[in-house]
């Protein structure tokens, strides 16, 4: 009889471990794989809360989905770089499955955390994915890295500009001297604003206290300013639209939240479409279709006009029927930011 009870349990055992082999969470499993991403986003603003919401929502359509089959830990840098290697080496320690990298500085860090983790990094907003060293020249990544970059519409900005303000000389442009995404689009607006009859006029900053002194000596040079995705910046929206209000020069903006809150117009991307974009991606890296080493990164290829009919009307700019036809969204109120 107590024979027969110990062979009994010790199929049981050899039954639990051959199901708990099954759900590994290794990442080439599918069907009830358990997989865990690690998501680092570097600053709490619209653009980036809409990547990570479009992110997980183009994996859900592949099929992986948090509450099912998919755990997220999700870390946030409040915009301190040395947090966001702090935030990648705390997933690579995890063992996560994959890190999803939200802005250059994170995206970044999270390569160099997981560069001999055998842990592959997915990023997104990451305008020059070249000039963050996670990319080569033709776009092939350095690594066990890709994603999708938010490289600005800079050319289409500029019409759109000169079509708004027919008379504006000199652009400013304010940027985190530290974030290579904002110094190569600042770098692309200077190639270019000669074609417009424009000046750029720019402001670096090291650290958000910057913004405030930087924003009124730069007001009192330029006839409008414009948004890079600069994330120092963007966290500052509020103090510099106060401040360029009170002076009634007109801000532009990047993305669709920045106009939300009070920007003339932007053209700019819709960061969700860019998440889902990027969670899809992810899908296939985490499903075992392909390694991230073996996609390019990629980019939205058709910007969108956003314009806010209140900021202008509060600045006595009156936007042509025209261009607010054309837009994607139109706003007739600014939100609280």
């Amino acid at each position: 009889m107590k024979k027969k009870m110990v062979t009994v349990l010790l199929s049981a055992v050899m039954a639990m471990g051959l199901l708990a082999g099954c759900g590994s969470g290794d990442g080439n499993s599918s069907g009830d794989a358990e997989y865990t991403i690690g998501i680092s986003q570097f600053a709490e603003h619209g653009s980036l809360d809409n990547c990570r919401e479009g992110f997980i929502e183009g994996l859900k359509e592949e099929g992986i989905e948090e509450g099912k089959n998919l755990k997220i830990e999700y870390k946030n840098a409040a915009a301190d770089q040395g947090t966001t290697k702090q935030i990648s080496d705390a997933f690579v320690s995890d063992k996560v499955d994959l890190i999803c990298g939200i802005a250059t500085p994170s995206a970044q860090a999270s390569f160099n955390s997981a560069l001999n983790a055998d842990i592959p990094v997915i990023y997104t907003a990451v305008t020059d994915p070249v000039a963050a060293k996670l990319a080569d020249e033709d776009g092939t990544p350095v690594g066990e890295v890709t994603g999708t970059s938010d490289e600005l519409p800079i050319k289409e900005q500029l019409e759109m500009i000169r079509q708004i303000l027919p008379d504006a000389k000199k652009i400013g442009i304010l940027y985190t001297t530290s974030e290579a995404n904002s110094v190569s689009a600042l770098e692309t607006y200077k190639e270019l604003a000669g074609d417009y009859d424009f000046e750029i006029v720019e402001k670096g900053v090291t650290q958000t206290a910057d913004i405030s002194l930087a924003t009124e000596e730069l007001l009192s040079e330029v006839d409008c300013l414009t948004n890079l995705t600069d994330n120092t910046v963007v966290n500052s929206l509020a103090t510099i639209l106060d401040k360029a209000n009170a002076q009634n020069i007109p801000v532009f903006g990047s993305e669709i939240e920045q106009v939300k809150l009070g920007c003339v117009a932007a053209e700019g991307l819709d960061y969700i479409e860019l998440g889902k974009q990027t969670g899809k991606m992810a899908a296939q890296v985490l499903k075992g279709e392909k390694k991230a080493s073996e996609m390019n990164y990629e980019t939205i290829s058709e910007p969108g006009l956003y314009v806010n009919t209140k900021a202008a009307e509060n600045l006595g700019i009156t936007l042509d029927e025209s261009l607010v036809s054309q837009a994607v969204e139109s706003f007739d109120e600014i939100s609280a930011s």
